[in-house]
């Protein structure tokens, strides 16, 4: 039988806000536990939340990236539960009238562009942690479990998509994609190690062309997009193989264990009744009206989406190369910056050196673009050396290395131009001087001759390649391809 996959996401990304949602302790994160609660995270009686605006304004400025619906008046509610770690006993969050309604995400996967829409996105706090590591000692010595209430109350958006994902490529393209976005507007720093930004996958199989969903289970607090990927790539298979061997998909909420690369159950899978939601009567409605809306679209970045479409329109990149420029704001700054010094005419040199040299030495090391030891400035020179031919494509890629690995040892990077020179790799444009060159390759290399001559193109290249390693890869490639040709003609 064939199947289909369904899959939605449920995302909370942390709001980056100094204090808490409902209080006014601090939201830092790696304090000692329980140094950061106070009387209002600790429920204690007789204490009253107040809400922190700017996570209302933070929620506001996601639903305008989406082009989403701001609710003018979105209902606070108590959603009950047990935890250890909830010392309310139940957890402020909104449930039948959102801030945010509807929105929508575009989404690359491979080269197709796709378009994921969105439920809701909710502000709601966090609860405490549950601590099972050493250190905590029971009062007859014994290991025992702590619990740390630093996080209790911290801001959340939960972000819910509809169920419109289809593989495990396009939910980690979402969650990639909806990372970027909250971290651009400033509203979350996406540190998935410290769960600034987390995802509930609910993921069900059904026969292809069947309309009727599948039971659905949910994968809890997925803080990589690896084991995003993982988790689902093992539910599906868990749930096709139990189907096809007779048995029931239970609703049930599980676990991803990276170690072992497979998914456990958790518990069975609440529904909304059990929660037992009712709105809070500590808190009165969140009133947002057009002129706090207008306020803070004053105030918002021009967003990926429309960078990609006019460099797309402009520079005629690839969608693919739009992408990696804007994946995120640092990348396209530099971009941006580039463009400023060497003109519209490169842009499309200037985005395959972002993407491709720049990149990948960041990634190399690991550091964040901003921190890279290579400015816009000490790259331009490259662009427009490769442009007026004075040297190849080749050796641009030697000459960035040579300046990458200087700043990052904390040298003064020389110039481009001085490298150049004192390592003698200009580009060779002379006629002459390559015509001899050619001469001593086709001497050499008679056989890769008759094959061409033959009629195997792939021994032109290959003669190409010769002339290039003889000329130290400092031959003109367009001229060595035309007196080639001429002299094989």
């Amino acid at each position: 039988m064939q199947w289909e996959v369904v899959i939605g996401l449920e995302t909370h990304a942390q709001l980056q806000t100094q204090s808490k949602i409902f209080s006014g302790a601090s939201t830092r994160f790696g304090a000692e536990p329980n140094t950061q609660a106070c009387p209002v995270d600790l429920a204690l009686p007789g204490v009253l939340p107040v809400l922190n605006r700017q996570a209302v304004e933070h929620a506001i400025r996601f639903g305008l990236a989406v082009g989403a619906q701001i609710s003018p008046a979105s209902i606070f509610a108590r959603k009950n539960y047990f935890y250890p770690d909830l010392p309310k006993g139940y957890q402020i969050s909104q449930f039948e009238i959102p801030v945010v309604l509807g929105g929508q995400l575009e989404i690359l996967v491979g080269d197709e562009l796709k378009v994921v829409e969105l439920t809701r996105a909710h502000m709601e706090e966090d609860a405490g942690k549950s601590v099972h590591e050493e250190g905590f000692i029971g009062p007859h010595g014994e290991p025992s479990s702590g619990i740390d209430l630093n996080r209790a109350g911290t801001p959340l958006l939960e972000i819910v998509t509809e169920p419109v994902m289809r593989s495990a490529a396009e939910a980690v393209a979402y969650a990639k994609a909806l990372h970027g976005l909250v971290v651009w507007l400033g509203i979350c720093d996406g540190n998935m190690q410290e769960g600034s930004f987390r995802c509930d996958a609910n993921v069900s199989v059904r026969p292809k062309g069947q309309l009727e969903f599948g039971t659905r289970c949910e994968i809890k607090n997925l803080n990589s997009f690896r084991f995003l990927e993982e988790a689902i790539q093992y539910e599906v298979r868990r749930q096709i193989e139990l189907i096809e061997d007779g048995g029931t998909v239970v609703q049930e909420t599980r676990l991803y264990d990276p170690d072992r690369q497979e998914t456990r159950s958790m518990r069975s899978k609440e529904d909304a009744n059990d929660y037992r939601y009712f709105p809070d009567p500590d808190l009165l409605p969140v009133v947002i009206d057009e002129a706090w809306i207008t306020a803070v679209r004053s105030k918002m970045p021009a967003l990926p989406a429309q960078l990609r479409r006019q460099w797309q329109d402009e520079f005629g990149l690839s969608a693919y190369d739009a992408q990696l420029l804007t994946q995120d704001r640092d990348t396209a700054k530099i971009f941006e910056e580039l463009l400023v010094i060497v003109g519209k005419p490169l842009a499309k040199a200037a985005a395959n050196l972002i993407a491709g040299e720049f990149a990948s030495a960041v990634n190399r090391v690991g550091i964040a673009v901003a921190a890279a030891p290579l400015k816009a400035e000490h790259l331009a020179p490259l662009l427009t050396r490769t442009a007026d031919g004075t040297i190849s494509n080749k050796i641009a890629k030697d000459i960035f290395a040579i300046l990458w690995e200087d700043a990052l040892a904390g040298k003064a990077p020389a110039t481009v131009d001085q490298i150049i020179d004192a390592k003698g790799l200009k580009q060779i444009s002379d006629s002459g001087a390559l015509e001899a060159i050619i001469d001593q390759v086709l001497a050499a290399n008679q056989k890769s001759v008759e094959e061409f001559r033959s009629g195997k193109e792939k021994a032109f290249n290959a003669l190409v390649g010769q002339i290039m390693k003889a000329s130290q890869g400092k031959a003109n490639p367009s001229q060595v391809n035309e007196l080639l040709r001429k002299k094989l003609g």
